[in-house]
């Protein structure tokens, strides 16, 4: 399977450095209209919606009404509008144009993957998750807007403001932080996950594990298919001194996926579309 992502590496150099300043190895940035009839269709949209390659079989929900077409894009005739909140099937993996050829209540067409989530392989639903997960989704979407703290991980849970954000200036590890608030990717993890349970207060700041620690399984975590990543899960690689871990929301674990991260220091804390290397793996909090 093949995946576009790009990342930035830490060198070796610099992670015995930041390993001699007493400091856990923690993340290297990571670079990575028309007509309506009864329905939403507007590619323009700021939907999120799915996107990528989906299994074919996979189950998706519609959220919002949405035309169903005969062909993949907008100059196709509408076979019928699909509900909102109904269930349809996957017919083929690949999109074209944005759009996915699915079968719903029989009938076999084409719709707008800007309107969907993913209910089953491929990424569940935020709809569908328990309290733990939902309470870390609810912690990635609060540290958005925040700056990227390398070797901490605090922030406020109504979101940040001009003057609580932070900022960072340079190169980390031998970077510079302002202000008291903002993560690095896996201080940041941490604290959405509740590990270790201790770490449950995310106005305090805390650093208890490194992308080094996240890549190997524990009584907290364990690793589990990208084929089959739940929101909530994280992906994370550690290479060479250098790693990166992100908090799946939804989408293809091995292909298109958003997700909240602390990307880096010029980044900052970020939600987006983003794909992962096939150097990344899926891990679940212990529970989940």
């Amino acid at each position: 399977m093949k995946t576009h992502a790009r990342r930035l590496s830490l060198s070796i150099a610099a992670a015995a450095i930041a390993l001699g300043m007493g400091m856990l190895p923690a993340c290297s940035g990571d670079d990575s209209s028309e007509e309506l009839i009864g329905a939403n269709e507007d590619l323009g949209s700021t939907s999120e919606g799915v996107a990528g390659t989906i299994a074919v079989g996979t189950t998706l929900k519609s959220t919002t009404d949405v035309n169903l077409r005969n062909g993949p894009g907008t100059t196709y005739s509408v076979l019928h509008v699909v509900p909102t909140g109904a269930k349809v099937t996957v017919e083929a993996a690949d999109p074209k144009n944005g759009f996915y050829k699915i079968k719903h209540d029989g009938t076999v067409g084409w719709s707008s993957g800007k309107y969907y989530t993913t209910i089953a392989a491929g990424g569940g639903s935020t709809s569908d998750l328990s309290t733990a997960q939902q309470g870390a989704i609810n912690r990635g979407k609060s540290v958005k807007g925040f700056s990227y703290w390398w070797g901490h991980g605090r922030w406020k849970a109504d979101g940040p403001t001009s003057s609580t954000k932070g900022s960072c200036s340079g190169s980390c590890p031998s970077c510079s932080h302002s202000g008291s608030y903002g993560a690095d990717c896996s201080g940041f993890v941490a604290k959405a996950w509740k590990v270790p349970s201790s770490n449950d207060d995310i106005a305090v700041d805390s650093h208890p594990y490194g992308t080094i620690h996240f890549v190997k399984d524990s009584s907290n975590w364990s690793t589990v298919s990208r084929s089959n990543v739940k929101p909530a899960d994280a992906l994370v690689y550690n290479s060479g001194g250098a790693g990166h871990i992100i908090l799946f929301e939804k989408g293809d674990g091995w292909g298109s996926m958003y997700a909240y991260e602390c990307k880096g220091c010029s980044a900052g804390c970020v939600y987006g579309l983003r794909t992962a290397s096939s150097s990344y793996k899926a891990i679940r909090r212990a529970g989940w």
